[in-house]
């Protein structure tokens, strides 16, 4: 009985069970999500759920904070909201901007939904004289994470190549346990809680390139939080909602095996494999950034010209996924162009660099930019790995460079360093919030497992 196996599990989970290796791979997976959260609040669509739900009246009062915002207490002013409003534009803006971790084995997001519900709930816990501990927070964050993700591989490749979004799909189920284990709910009445959540299906592919993409992270991550709370006081759901016949596991997937990866649980930790991205885009796209940039560096350094003039084309043979899920071939926006590998070879090219400041809508409008795309050409090999490119530029004088990329930068096997993460956490919030709170922020967040009280987070940056 799946959903059984899963609650039980959950609720007998305690932090002395928690592994060296699991607790410093939640802590990196933590706080590079509050690196995306506070950064990608400088999106559009973050902003726009947040100020339509006030402009609406909608939320309580507010003991949960916005990330990406600067107000500095939680006294009323603007920055704070509702636990269910805060949770769910920080995890719209977690994922707006596609920089967050990924576990590769399944293309599932994991942290967004889970984290963004877990520190409202926590939050709201802390304001009402109720204090959660680095130990809870920490044991009830991977208890969620280790939902998901065990769930995921249970359905993984059917329920993704049908269309599914399948960060969203499992991570509503991720943020009931989640929550669920912060609250204290016994098996019962979590298996209830993983039934509620399991019925808020969300998240459709066709939506990959628009701000929808990330509002499904923010709706799961309300699912999940409303039924863990929901079950608390006695809501009812079906306690077998994973494997009923009519159920999540057979709905949305043509195959499932929960009951072997389930058995897994607690034996195999999926967060060890946890990655973190270089890149703000489809992950798929990162190894023909990385050849792109290394041979932009390598002709440089032989005194050629790259750009639109001295280049003729350029040749990628990729894995069949990376047209499947990027293969948008004239990209008008910021999102859209996360998912054109075109225009990521271009990007790569021309900068050198693929941060948030090369996804926006200016440089997919530049015309510079739009005739080095247009010299892209892209072939399938199944025996490329996802995480595999071949590219070959061919030069105005027919001089070529080639270049294979084995293993892309932030894979598991050529990792970001803690130096990187560091980077790259410090120059995506400093964008949103300045270089000195984000180091402030920065410092808060790598010492989360050192806490009494990790509702106060907020306050230290």
């Amino acid at each position: 009985m799946a959903t059984l196996e899963l609650a039980s599990w959950a609720t007998n989970l305690t932090y002395a069970n928690l592994t060296t290796s699991v607790v410093d791979a939640a802590v990196k997976s933590l706080y590079n999500w509050a690196g995306c959260a506070i950064g990608g609040f400088a999106q559009a669509a973050p902003q726009i759920a947040l100020n339509t739900s006030l402009g609406m009246g909608f939320g309580g009062p507010p003991t949960a904070s916005i990330l990406g915002l600067n107000a500095s207490s939680s006294d009323g002013g603007y920055g704070f909201a509702d636990a269910q409003l805060a949770a769910f534009v920080n995890g719209i803006a977690s994922h707006v901007d596609d920089y967050d971790d990924t576990h590769l084995a399944v293309t599932i997001h994991p942290t967004g939904v889970v984290a963004s519900a877990l520190l409202a709930i926590t939050e709201y816990q802390s304001s009402s004289a109720a204090p959660v501990s680095s130990a809870d927070f920490l044991t009830a964050f991977v208890a969620g994470i280790e939902a998901e993700l065990k769930l995921g591989l249970s359905v993984y490749p059917e329920h993704y190549d049908v269309g599914w979004h399948i960060t969203s799909t499992t991570g509503s189920i991720g943020a009931a346990v989640a929550v669920g284990k912060l609250l204290g709910l016994d098996t019962a009445h979590l298996q209830h809680a993983i039934g509620i959540a399991s019925t808020q299906v969300v998240g459709m592919q066709a939506f990959f390139g628009s701000d929808t993409k990330s509002f499904h992270i923010g709706r799961a991550t309300q699912g999940g939080m409303l039924a863990a709370l929901l079950a608390q006081q006695g809501y009812t759901s079906s306690p077998t909602a994973l494997e009923d016949k009519y159920g999540w596991l057979h709905v949305v997937s043509t195959r499932e095996n929960a009951t072997a990866n389930f058995d897994e649980l607690g034996r195999s930790w999926e967060i060890e494999k946890n990655t973190f991205k270089p890149y703000p885009c489809g992950i798929v796209m990162h190894p023909i950034i990385d050849g792109c940039i290394q041979l932009r560096s390598e002709a440089l350094t032989s005194g050629m010209a790259v750009d639109a003039a001295s280049v003729k084309s350029i040749d990628l043979r990729v894995n069949p996924e990376v047209l499947v899920l990027t293969g948008q071939t004239d990209p008008q926006t910021g999102l859209a162009g996360k998912f054109s590998i075109f225009f990521a070879a271009a990007v790569g090219l021309l900068y050198g660099e693929a941060t948030p400041a090369q996804f926006t809508d200016a440089v997919v409008q530049n015309e510079t930019v739009i005739g080095m795309w247009k010299l892209v050409n892209v072939t399938t090999d199944d025996t490329v790995a996802e995480d595999q490119a071949y590219v070959t530029v061919t030069f105005s004088d027919g001089s070529t460079m080639e270049k294979f990329v084995e293993h892309a930068i932030g894979s598991l096997e050529n990792p970001l360093t803690v130096e990187d993460l560091k980077t790259k956490f410090v120059d995506q919030v400093s964008r949103q919030i300045g270089s000195e709170r984000a180091e402030k922020a920065y410092d808060a967040f790598t010492n989360i497992g050192n806490m009494t009280d990790v509702g106060k987070i907020r306050t230290l940056f």
